[in-house]
């Protein structure tokens, strides 16, 4: 049997089909490295360097890791962050609500549909400077209370009042993200077979039975999913606090003095550092987050309860014992 040449070898189907994994496969992993993986080692290789963007480099170790954990601003910045994860429930709350609403087949489905999910299209820059004229002083969110009856003196100061204003940034993430999960969780509820629903009409199931023995065991993945990128993105929210307070009177989240330190103070290396804490305090979220639902909440993914399973095991065991 005659070898093959190099050249036959690449005509064969086997061999194409590898040329069209490894060349589709290419550009992407090609982007990822360019834009991912090399800024990534060169940020944690800039966060050992006391420098500007342009100018000299001075090595200095772990100097900028122990200079960000002795600055109040980091902490406090970490404690703004409890305000967006507390609207991050708010927000995949109220997503649940409304997606149940839409399975349940309720009038003007489609307009409520896209009217919940535009606020997602707009950039973000946008929707702060939106926000910025919503509550400025004497517009559109204090004409409407001055609608219904309250004096302006009695008008809190939205944006300067440092009791309500992140509950006030807060609300615009709500407003922006709240569809987007609505249609995630839609997705999913859609593909819960119908005749469940018709199951438990029949039995005599209303409508919170139904959500609750039907729906939520079927969708708990996704809720689970939702809510850990969630908590874990408002560790770096950014865009409202920027745009409308530029992280003034106690709005600063850690992003936004991040941000400050290295365009405004030209710290390269201590921003870079701070991004390199940032990274690990979501990592360790995230695992808490899985660890929390996987023995708190059953993983959030089995549909059988850990006492089921384990019964079931049990249950083998005896049946292999009898059966010798």
């Amino acid at each position: 049997m005659e070898k093959k040449t190099f050249a036959e070898k690449l005509q064969t189907r086997k061999a194409q089909r590898y040329i069209i994994i490894i060349t589709f496969m290419f550009i992407p992993l090609l982007l990822l490295l360019v834009f991912t993986y090399i800024p990534f080692i060169q940020m944690v290789q800039f966060s050992f360097y006391d420098m500007k963007y342009i100018g000299a480099r001075t090595f200095v170790g772990i100097k900028n890791y122990i200079d960000v954990f002795k600055r109040p601003d980091m902490f406090g910045s970490l404690f703004v962050s409890i305000y967006y994860m507390g609207g991050a429930v708010v927000q995949l709350a109220l997503a649940l609500f409304f997606a149940t609403m839409m399975v349940f087949k309720v009038k003007g489905e489609s307009i409520f549909k896209a009217a919940m999910f535009f606020p997602y299209l707009i950039c973000g820059i946008a929707v702060g400077f939106i926000f910025k004229f919503f509550y400025a002083r004497g517009y559109v969110l204090d004409t409407i209370m001055q609608a219904f009856g309250m004096s302006q003196e009695n008008i809190p100061l939205w944006l300067q009042d440092q009791k309500i204003n992140n509950f006030a940034l807060v609300a615009t993430s709500v407003w922006r993200y709240t569809g987007q999960n609505m249609v995630l969780f839609l997705g999913a509820m859609m593909s819960v077979d119908t005749d469940l629903y018709e199951a438990a009409s029949l039995d005599g199931a209303n409508k919170w039975h139904q959500f609750r023995y039907i729906i939520m065991p079927s969708i708990k993945s996704i809720i689970v999913l939702n809510l850990v990128l969630s908590i874990s993105g408002s560790l770096s929210a950014f865009e409202p606090p920027y745009v409308i307070t530029n992280g003034q009177m106690g709005t600063g989240t850690y992003f936004v003095i991040m941000n400050r330190i290295a365009h405004e103070n030209q710290r390269v290396g201590l921003a870079c550092a701070m991004a390199v804490i940032l990274l690990v305090i979501i990592i360790v979220v995230t695992i808490a987050q899985q660890l929390f639902f996987k023995y708190a909440l059953n993983d959030g993914s089995e549909d059988e309860s850990k006492a089921a399973v384990k019964a079931k095991k049990q249950a083998a065991k005896a049946a292999k014992k009898g059966g010798a």
